[in-house]
């Protein structure tokens, strides 16, 4: 992990090289991404089941792609009744902030006495992208899936890859039937976005995609954009927590080694404190509790590429280093938090207080964590 003092030579050029743009723009991965979307647009279902043999290993006929009314029973049992209880209790968290959320109609007269206003309405049929790889994102299944029936979308089509016998994880396919999800194919990658976006004889075309992934993922659905909507370009997650000598090392350290386990080694995580204390007992919190992690191998290479332990003169500096950064989540782990978080303008997500780790919003508390990432590419209101 790299360490960045405010009394070292060269902080402040140090702190400049962590504010790049975005980092979903390499002209390597955009080549191949556009031949997977020609491809899918040339060949629609046979390309997609190439390239699912390709990049996933299952042997799938385009009679395979969609997922069974069984299977999706089959899941449920699957679940077990822990999981299916947890699922049930984020789900409706979820709802509850998702309505709170929603755009409302509504009309005014303007000064010359004519009635304006706005309505909203909702997309008719939308593509959702759920991750699988080393770890099916469940969480996401619920956080993307709830808001679409909330919104009242009639058709909500969700693409996940599966492995190589052609499965998907059940309780990533009980959390999306239990979400709301109409339709649900076992196609990942760029090709997935492709198809939502494209269509094929086995997928219909949506109206917009929504949903995180990867980096061939995020391009295709930057490449697609005039095909189809897109809600944002969802990097690699990132966590910042600004904290001063009041916060725990250990919990500290524990919310940045769970956002550095997502598993694409891309993941970003910084430090940044007021407390030269804080920061060597973070630095030996990270060292003590890694060996115990089962995803120990993917957080190291965050670690090592791309974790920032900064120490700042003062609450001020950091809260201006955070502006800049605008990081996907941020927690707040200092005297006063809320009066903080105020001044804090450009961060996903905020997270107030020695009670309110990241996971929390992630999984249960029920705020969305599809969230923007790469500093200035993206920034949605707090």
């Amino acid at each position: 992990m790299h360490v960045i003092r405010h009394s070292e030579p060269g902080f402040d050029q140090a702190l400049a090289g962590l504010v790049g743009g975005s980092n979903l723009l390499d002209p390597a991965i955009e080549a191949r991404t556009r031949e997977i979307i020609e491809a899918v647009a040339a060949e629609g279902d046979a390309a997609l089941c190439a390239l699912t043999r390709r990049f996933d290993g299952a042997n799938l006929e385009p009679g395979q792609l969609a997922v069974t009314q069984a299977e999706l029973l089959e899941a449920s049992v699957q679940a077990g009744p822990a999981l299916r209880r947890a699922l049930g209790l984020a789900a409706k968290n979820i709802e509850r902030f998702s309505r709170k959320a929603l755009q409302r109609d509504w009309a005014a007269r303007n000064v010359q006495g004519a009635t304006v206003g706005e309505k909203f309405d909702p997309f008719e049929r939308v593509g959702i992208y759920i991750p699988g790889g080393t770890a099916p994102l469940v969480s996401t299944a619920l956080m993307t899936v709830v808001l679409a029936r909330v919104a009242g979308c009639p058709q909500i089509v969700v693409c996940t890859p599966a492995n190589a016998e052609g499965v998907i994880s059940a309780p990533l396919l009980f959390a999306a039937r239990l979400a709301g999800a109409t339709e649900i194919y076992r196609v990942g990658g760029a090709q997935a976005i492709a198809a939502l976006a494209l269509g094929t004889a086995s997928i219909a075309p949506v109206q917009r995609v929504f949903g995180p992934g990867n980096a061939y993922v995020v391009t295709a659905k930057r490449l697609l954009v005039g095909r189809v909507a897109i809600d944002l370009l969802p990097g690699p997650s990132e966590v910042l927590v600004l904290a001063d000598d009041t916060a725990v090392p250990a919990h500290a350290a524990a919310d940045l080694l769970a956002q550095a386990e997502h598993g694409s080694g891309h993941e970003r995580v910084w430090l940044v404190t007021t407390s030269a204390r804080l920061l060597t007992a973070v630095q030996r919190e990270l060292e003590r509790q890694l060996p115990s992690l089962t995803r120990r191998e993917y957080i190291e290479r965050v670690l090592t590429n791309n974790a920032w332990l900064i120490h700042v003169k003062s609450l001020d500096q950091g809260i201006e280093l955070v502006n800049r950064l605008a990081p996907e989540h941020c927690e707040v782990l200092t005297r006063q938090p809320a009066r903080v978080a105020a001044r804090i303008r450009t961060a996903g997500a905020l997270f107030l207080g020695p009670w309110s780790p990241t996971v929390l919003g992630d999984y249960v508390a029920g705020p969305s964590h599809t969230l923007p990432t790469g500093a200035p590419a993206e920034v949605l209101p707090v």
